[in-house]
């Protein structure tokens, strides 16, 4: 009796008796039944210099697709990475960063021989966006043009840092989330600098805060975020 998945007598009675003419060398995709197995893959030991010249040239794979993929030691190469899904990983080092759950980071010093400089990323419950700088006899701060659409025009602060003398400074007004109005309550020429900030308008409001035992109870879009479990 044939074993489970092998072919029976009556599919194929007698002696096997190989096919006559050209060889069939078409490229075809894989079928049948889907493996579950983290198996190696075999690789063939035909010397191309032996190999019949009357059979079918093996092929290789140049592209591939695979539905799950468990790799023990390490992933080389100097192509791209384009994942539509979610990374996780408990560590991630390109072009000598690693990214952890505080995002630091560690550079050659700018400035000075056999140094380094090491830095972590500023963190904060929205996604930010600002704009510096400083402000010299002229009582309006003109945003960026591509602030419009970016952020969120109620969500505009500003911050002033008087120099040389006190000005007594107020934020007037914000006229249409593209440009700012100073006064001096005490009418002294302004002479500042100024941060402003605002809160992307594109994508969700960041959860902060959520009830979950992992990432995966994130209760909103989970896909833009980079997990470190």
């Amino acid at each position: 009796m044939a074993a489970p998945g092998q072919p029976t007598d009556a599919e194929f009675p007698g002696e096997f008796i190989p096919s006559t003419g050209d060889p069939d060398c078409t490229d075809r995709p894989a079928w049948g039944i889907p493996s579950t197995l983290y198996s190696y893959i075999f690789k063939n030991n035909a010397n191309e210099r032996t190999y019949p010249p009357d059979a079918c040239r093996p092929y290789y794979h140049q592209t591939a697709q695979i539905d799950s993929l468990q790799v023990n030691s390490s992933i080389i190469g100097s192509g791209s990475v384009n994942i539509s899904g979610t990374v996780k990983a408990s560590e991630v080092t390109a072009n000598g960063i690693t990214l952890t759950s505080r995002k630091p980071f560690d550079i050659p010093h700018p400035t000075k021989s056999g140094y380094r400089l090491r830095h972590v990323c500023l963190e904060g419950p929205e996604s930010g966006v600002y704009y510096r700088g400083r402000l010299t006899n002229s009582d309006t701060i003109i945003l960026p043009d591509y602030w419009k659409g970016l952020v969120d025009p109620e969500s505009i602060t500003v911050t002033l840092t008087q120099i040389g003398s006190s000005q007594d400074l107020i934020v007037d007004k914000i006229e249409w989330g593209s440009r700012i109005i100073i006064r001096s309550g005490n009418a002294s020429n302004i002479d500042c600098y100024f941060l402003v900030n605002a809160e992307r308008a594109d994508g969700e409001k960041l959860i902060v805060e959520y009830l979950g035992q992992s990432s995966d109870d994130y209760p909103g879009d989970n896909s833009i975020y980079s997990i470190n479990k």
